[in-house]
């Protein structure tokens, strides 16, 4: 895939915004000078050195995280062998026993225990290396694509009792990098939403077929979606008992986080320091079936979120997101579709945060016609907060316009470095990050599958450096970009949007980051959750390069 990108590159399909890089910002005062300066001494003397600089530097938020995906494979195989699950050492993936599961589990034919693994040094290594990309050299009929999400599959079947312990390990991992908030996606129970949905049926059936949409021949299918349609079929859903899944989901988010808090001790003497990362979920929903499926799930999501909304400013469910590979047919073939099931259900839930896997594609994966659109439509009809990727914004129809769009609306842009390169081939000039940061359009560094990729945060902090040589303001900004478009509850700290010099009225004349506020400040602060968050970022950053 790597290949054929930079043959199509070469082509003449590199854009020209790459030639125009963005500013770098300057330090705004004589901390940062100082920050900046122990930056580039540590950048000059090894990557090793400037590794432990970032590590300690604080980063606010990871926004662009699967809960599955952010779990390293070591982690799975004790818990399959806890849960008593088998291996197929040819296959090296997880299978179910047999027989009992306790206290003498049974597997099929030339399966093992996946205890096993801890006595067999080969058995665990080739585990953990088809679990992630660890070892993955590309071979011909097997690309980055193809091994990443591979992966998901054969670690499945593990108990969601685990959860809990799945949201300790990558908080405390956060803490260790000194980051202080993660919106986590997550699938909860939906088998009885997705039943009801193929029980009613689509209002008529899907007929494939090719229009013409903004000047681009794309695949277009929008039998059933007119907002009448639409409505009686959310009616419908909700009348046989989909609701009914609405408290089990809920269950779930809490249970984990509840298994959580107290494995950490939250709230007690010995509280572990990850207990300071606060952690929201958005609901994941699974783009690559049928229509039916896929609008349930769809409904069950906003209905979760505007439930969790609703409890008030710890609400445990912020929003939403669509997953699963853009390429994939079904993602393809439905996109514009279920654009309009979002057109259409955010018009009756307002308030659930929306933000949308869109332009995870690279010439070559899709037809011309298919990179010409998604992040548009994410936008303009998917009425997302924030793009996921984004990467193929420079083959969309009118690309300038749409940046500038992106920029006037604030939308802001997920990066995940390590996951580009690793599932489209895509890296530095052939990136849309240098695009995106000279049309003044928001973006944030996140991880997506850390787990899965072998990295955390720090490490995509390290490559930004090195593939785009930014600054530590630059760095810093990106820090601040992730809590203001976090969709946690209450004003910005900031008076202007992604404006980082002026601080709300009821803020002005404070000391940023101050241990100590005045009482409207505080006051203020308390109020907003998403002030208060920003807050601590300053007061962190105020810490961070005092020591420096």
């Amino acid at each position: 895939m790597r290949e054929s990108l930079c043959i199509l590159l070469a082509s003449g399909l590199a854009v020209s915004a790459f030639a125009q890089p963005a500013h770098h910002i300057a330090p705004a005062n004589q901390s940062e000078r100082r920050a900046t300066q122990a930056f580039e001494s540590a950048k000059a003397l090894s990557p090793l050195a400037l590794h432990s600089f970032l590590e300690r530097m604080p980063k606010g938020a990871d926004l662009h995280m699967h809960l599955s995906g952010a779990i390293y494979a070591e982690t799975f195989i004790k818990d399959a062998a806890e849960d008593n699950l088998c291996v197929d050492p040819i296959k090296l993936a997880f299978a179910k026993s047999i027989g009992t599961d306790t206290p003498n589990p049974t597997c099929a034919p030339d399966n093992v225990l996946a205890a096993t693994a801890f006595k067999n040094q080969h058995l665990y290594d080739a585990l953990v290396d088809s679990f992630s990309m660890r070892a993955y050299v590309p071979t011909p009929g097997h690309t980055g694509h193809d091994q990443f999400f591979d992966t998901f599959e054969k670690f499945g079947g593990i108990a969601k009792t685990h959860k809990g312990e799945w949201l300790d390990e990558v908080a405390s991992r956060a803490a260790a990098q000194n980051e202080q908030y993660l919106e986590i996606m997550e699938t909860p129970t939906f088998s009885k939403a997705a039943a009801l949905g193929y029980k009613l049926g689509w209002p008529t059936a899907p007929t494939p077929r090719i229009v013409t949409t903004a000047a681009t021949s794309v695949p277009d299918d929008t039998t059933g979606t007119l907002p009448a349609e639409l409505a009686d079929l959310r009616d419908k859903l909700l009348a046989s008992g989909l609701k009914d899944e609405v408290v089990t989901d809920r269950a779930e988010f809490a249970k984990a986080l509840a298994d959580r808090r107290q494995i950490e001790h939250c709230g007690t003497p010995t509280a572990a320091p990850a207990c300071a990362v606060q952690i929201r979920f958005l609901y994941q929903v699974l783009r690559a079936f049928p229509a039916q499926q896929v609008f349930a799930q769809t409904l069950l999501a906003f209905e979760v979120a505007d439930a969790e909304l609703a409890s008030g400013p710890n609400a445990n469910v912020v929003g939403l997101n669509f997953v699963q590979p853009e390429d994939n047919y079904m993602a393809m073939s439905e996109y514009h579709r279920q654009m309009l099931m979002l057109d259409y259900l955010h018009s009756v839930y307002p308030r659930v945060h929306i933000s949308l896997h869109a332009g995870e594609l690279a010439p070559g994966m899709v037809p011309p016609a298919g990179l010409s659109f998604h992040i548009r439509q994410a936008v303009e009809l998917g009425h997302a907060e924030r793009i996921g990727h984004g990467v193929d914004v420079m083959y969309e129809t009118d690309s300038k316009g749409l940046l500038k769009e992106l920029a006037d609306k604030h939308i802001m842009v997920e990066i995940n470095l390590t996951s580009n390169d690793g599932i489209l081939g895509v890296s530095t000039n052939y990136h849309s990050l240098p695009a995106y940061r000279a049309a003044h359009v928001p973006t944030a560094f996140s991880t997506d599958d850390e787990g899965v990729s072998r990295i955390d945060l720090t490490h995509e902090y390290a490559r930004a450096v090195k593939d785009f040589n930014l600054t530590y303001p630059d760095l810093k900004r990106s820090a601040r970009t992730s809590l203001e478009h976090s969709f946690l509850p209450g004003p910005s700290l900031w008076a202007h949007p992604d404006d980082f010099t002026t601080l709300n009225f009821a803020c002005i004349g404070q000391a940023i980051g101050s241990p100590t506020t005045t009482f409207v400040c505080g006051s203020f602060l308390k109020s907003s959750p998403r002030a208060a968050q920003q807050w601590e970022l300053e007061h962190r950053f105020q810490l961070f390069e005092s020591s420096l």
